[in-house]
């Protein structure tokens, strides 16, 4: 919270420069989320823009919580109407329904993250059991304007790891 609008600025543009460096190819099939303003979360539009510039055939999904509190997702494109859900956090109004195991690539909001690619959201678990239901190969990144913490006290057996976490000074990847 403490962070100017420059320094964060600043920051976002040298985590799309680590990402740009990452040696992957970019998917088609990508899961992104609405940054929550009053946290001045990492808003990921800089990645998603990117990877549509790389990949014109790309393809965005955004989460949304269904009433009995489980993360679904859904296509969105440029007429896509977002709408502040239950916990401030927009999301799409309507959109076709995508299965977890189609995408390649999920970009996982955060709050901290360790060594070992577990990360800190909001203690929903509404990620990892999403993630659970994701291919075993499908991309788990995160993007951090901080560094990682060297351990996460209350990790649990259904907490899912992330494969690549992003900070502004040093990539991170943990498969």
């Amino acid at each position: 919270m403490g962070l100017s609008v420059s320094q964060q600025e600043k920051m976002d543009d040298l985590m799309l420069i680590r990402f740009q460096q990452l040696e992957m190819a970019i998917p088609a099939l990508v899961m992104t989320y609405a940054a929550i303003d009053k946290y001045q979360e990492f808003d990921p539009q800089l990645i998603t823009d990117y990877c549509y510039f790389k990949n014109p055939e790309q393809v965005l999904f955004y989460p949304v919580v269904s009433e009995n509190d489980q993360l679904t997702c859904v296509v969105v494109d440029d007429n896509t109407t977002f709408v502040k859900n239950k916990f401030g956090i927009d999301e799409p109004v309507d959109g076709l329904d995508m299965f977890p195991e189609e995408i390649d690539l999920v970009i996982v909001p955060l709050l901290a993250f360790d060594r070992s690619g577990y990360r800190v959201g909001y203690g929903k678990g509404y990620y990892d059991r999403f993630l659970k239901e994701c291919r075993d190969d499908v991309y788990k990144i995160g993007f951090s304007y901080f560094d990682p913490v060297e351990m996460i006290d209350d990790v649990h057996a259904f907490d899912v790891k992330l494969d690549c976490c992003i900070t502004p000074d040093q990539t991170y990847h943990f498969s």
